[in-house]
């Protein structure tokens, strides 16, 4: 178990599509060993999910998890959730803005559309699978980590250019009135 360092936007296995994880693998000391470290840095860097590409792991692999994050004191809680070669499917075609940052993009956030309803289907790390409805505001979440998977980061899907800002200037101004758009998401969809 180790924290790892973060690659940077820019970077060219951020940029690349990630390659499946052999489902005989998963039990591997390697692949435990790169969840460990998935969860661990994520956690250091009071993230809400880590795709393993950002760690320079070129695997569809990520890691979710939201708490009490100081950074995110908004987002609706899920359990520490590992997910392999997972897949996506919107259910509608209704979104909501999500403003979002990234550990690779540091200090900067932006709104992007995301859908509100999806299916996912993914391993855990047992290779156990799953199938799953995820609705409300804790869809985003997936969808920006299983973006990085295929070397999609969020300001390649900001909506509007000019809600580009700094956390600082997002916390400032900004955060309050988020948090009631997303209490309004929460109280709709129940996450």
């Amino acid at each position: 178990m180790a924290i790892r360092d973060i690659l940077q936007i820019g970077h060219p296995v951020l940029a690349a599509r990630a390659a499946d994880v052999e489902l005989a693998n998963i039990q591997t000391p390697e692949v435990q060993g790169w969840i460990d470290d998935l969860i661990d840095t994520m956690r250091d860097a009071n993230g809400a999910g880590i795709a393993a590409n950002q760690v320079g792991i070129p695997y569809r692999l990520f890691v979710i998890e939201v708490g009490d994050n100081p950074r995110y004191p908004y987002k609706p809680k899920i359990p520490l959730t590992v997910v392999i070669n997972p897949e996506i499917r919107f259910l509608s075609d209704e979104t909501f803005v999500s403003n979002e940052g990234c550990l690779s993009v540091p200090q900067m956030r932006g709104n992007v559309d995301r859908h509100v309803e999806i299916a996912v289907s993914y391993y855990d790390r047992e290779g156990q699978h799953h199938e799953e409805v995820i609705r409300g505001y804790s869809a985003c979440t997936w969808q920006h980590e299983y973006d990085h998977l295929d070397g999609i980061l969020f300001p390649h899907r900001v909506t509007d250019k000019q809600s580009f800002c700094s956390w600082q200037i997002f916390q400032e101004f900004q955060q309050a009135s988020y948090a009631e758009h997303v209490k309004g998401l929460v109280q709709r969809w129940g996450s």
